[in-house]
C-alpha cells in the first residue's frame, strides 16, 4: 500500500511540474518480472506471486514495457514500472527507500542515489539526435543552424533530464546557447517530440528512439561526442530477491536485446 500511494503522490508531483503541455511523462504500468541464475532458468521458473519494482526513464517506456511484459509472460512475475524523468526518480528513491531496479537515461542520473544501489551493468547505447519537424522546413543542417531567428528550439529541462543536460552542454560547447530562440522547456523527452510533431517547434536534442512520425532527424556528426550508455541500476532495498536476480539474468537474453534494437537501441557491448 505504501508503493501504491507513494506512486500516486509523485504522478501528481509530476503532472504539475511540466512545463508545456504534452504527452504525459509519468505512469506506472504494471506489467511482470521473472528471476533466475541463469538464461534457461529465467525461461522456465515460475515466480507467481512476487513481485519487482523498477524506475525508468519516461523516454524509454515503450521498449523497456516491452521488455517487462516479456518477462512477465515467461514467469508470472508481478511488475510494476514507474516511468519519470531522472530527477523525479532519484527523488522517489531516496524519500521510499523502495524498488528494485533503476533503468536511467545515462550513468550519470544513477550518481544521485549510488549509496542505494548495489550492482549497475550497461544496457545499450543512448544516442542524441538533431530532430526536426517533418520535412525540415527550415532548413537545419547542424547545430549553428539553430541559431537564425526564425528557428524555434525546444529544448529538455537541464535539472530533470538527462538529454536536457546534455542539450546544454552541446549548445554551449558549441558556443550558441545565448543565441537560440528557446521556445518551450519539457521535463522528458517524448514531449519534445511531440512539440516538433505538432510543428510547434522546429528543432531539439532528442534521444534517437524518440524521433517517431512528424519528425526527422538530420545527418550530422555534431552529437556524436555525446552519446551515453544506459545503465540497469540494481538497487540494495531487498536483500534475498529472486525476481530481481532472474531480471538482472533477463535484462542479458537475446530476447531482451531484440526488443531494445527493434526501437533503435545500440546494444552497449
Amino acid at each position: 500500500m505504501r508503493w501504491k500511494k507513494e506512486l500516486l503522490v509523485f504522478g501528481l508531483m509530476s503532472a504539475v511540474a511540466l512545463n508545456v503541455v504534452g504527452c504525459g511523462g509519468t505512469a506506472e504500468q504494471p506489467s511482470s518480472s521473472t528471476t533466475a541464475s541463469s538464461p534457461v532458468a529465467a525461461e522456465t521458473e515460475n515466480l507467481t506471486g512476487q513481485v519487482l519494482r523498477i524506475y525508468c526513464g519516461a523516454g524509454m517506456q515503450k521498449p523497456f514495457q516491452k521488455i517487462a511484459d516479456a518477462f512477465r509472460e515467461k514467469t508470472g512475475c508481478d511488475v510494476q514500472v514507474t516511468y519519470a524523468n531522472a530527477a523525479q526518480i532519484q527523488t522517489q528513491i531516496k524519500t521510499s527507500q523502495e524498488g528494485d531496479f533503476f533503468i536511467a537515461g545515462s550513468e550519470q542520473e544513477v550518481k544521485p542515489v549510488q549509496e542505494s544501489v548495489k550492482e549497475s551493468k550497461p544496457l545499450v547505447r543512448h544516442i542524441p539526435v538533431l530532430a526536426v519537424s517533418k520535412g525540415n522546413p527550415k532548413g537545419i543542417d547542424s547545430l549553428k543552424s539553430l541559431t537564425r531567428g526564425d528557428v524555434r528550439v525546444v529544448m529538455g529541462d537541464a535539472q530533470s533530464t538527462a538529454i536536457g543536460k546534455l542539450s546544454e552542454k552541446a549548445f554551449q560547447d558549441a558556443g550558441i546557447k545565448e543565441a537560440l530562440n528557446i521556445t518551450s522547456t519539457t521535463t522528458t523527452a517524448p514531449q519534445m517530440a511531440t512539440l516538433l510533431s505538432m510543428q510547434e517547434a522546429d528543432a531539439a536534442i532528442l534521444w534517437k528512439e524518440n524521433c517517431g512520425d512528424g519528425v526527422d532527424i538530420v545527418s550530422t556528426d555534431d552529437l556524436k561526442p555525446y552519446i551515453k550508455t544506459i545503465p540497469a541500476a540494481r538497487l540494495k532495498f531487498r536483500s534475498d530477491n529472486r525476481a530481481a536476480d532472474a531480471f538482472s539474468t533477463f535484462l542479458d537474453s537475446d530476447e531482451a536485446h531484440e526488443i531494445w534494437k527493434s526501437f533503435g537501441y545500440e546494444l552497449a557491448s
